[in-house]
């Protein structure tokens, strides 16, 4: 019987099996690198905003305090973003006929709210509560970087699962003094271990069991 298809057939059979196994190893990688990226996390990246704030204006050059404004951070799940009169208890007395303040100013007088771009905005299947990571002892630049430092505000880590995974499994490598959970500056001691292992029984952390749990973040 003469041979149908030539000798070559089987090599190159073999060749595109192979390299297909390659290209949606290669397809599969990508997605996962662009899925970590800043296109997708915008790490790295200012959002567009009503009004450019700076952090570092307020917070590094003035001094206040991240309870000025976020209010709700020590007993509620939200930060909260701080209403138009915050701006004005300061904004009507400085910087009266700024332009880059009229946004603030319109919003006063019309009681409209000003339309803030979330720079750090979790999937709604996750759930966060800021006040128990404070009451634990996790500063605010641990999640957030030093947002004192930063003209206009972006996110500093990632916020992806991996990320909270990592803290979660070992969290006396970020826990801090309860008095220096807002110190921006503040730097881990040279025993942060020691340290951290310490809080973690004063602060009556739960298990790594219980915080790596999936009920605890999806609920």
């Amino acid at each position: 019987m003469p041979q149908i298809f030539h000798r070559s057939t089987t090599s190159i059979s073999r060749f595109t099996i192979f390299g297909a196994v390659f290209v949606l190893l290669a397809f599969g990688y990508m997605g996962e690198a662009i899925q970590r990226s800043p296109y997708v996390t915008y790490m790295g990246v200012a959002q567009s905003q009503p009004v450019p704030f700076s952090h570092q204006h307020h917070v590094g050059g003035l001094g206040l305090d991240c309870r000025y404004c976020h209010t709700s951070v020590e007993v509620s799940g939200f930060a909260g973003i701080p209403p138009t009169k915050t701006c004005m208890n300061c904004h009507s007395q400085i910087w009266t006929n700024a332009p880059v303040l009229e946004p603030v100013r319109n919003s006063f007088r019309t009681g409209q709210s000003l339309q803030w771009t979330r720079v750090h905005d979790l999937p709604d299947f996750v759930y966060f509560d800021h006040s128990i990571h404070i009451d634990k002892g996790i500063g605010c630049s641990s999640c957030h970087g030093r947002v004192d430092q930063m003209p206009l505000t972006f996110a500093a880590s990632s916020l992806q699962m991996e990320w909270c995974l990592d803290c979660h499994r070992s969290p006396e490598k970020n826990l801090r003094p309860r008095s220096e959970v807002f110190n921006m500056a503040y730097e881990q001691p040279k025993d942060q271990m020691a340290l951290g292992n310490k809080l973690k029984h004063d602060y009556h952390l739960r298990s790594v069991q219980d915080i790596t749990s999936c009920n605890t973040c999806h609920r």
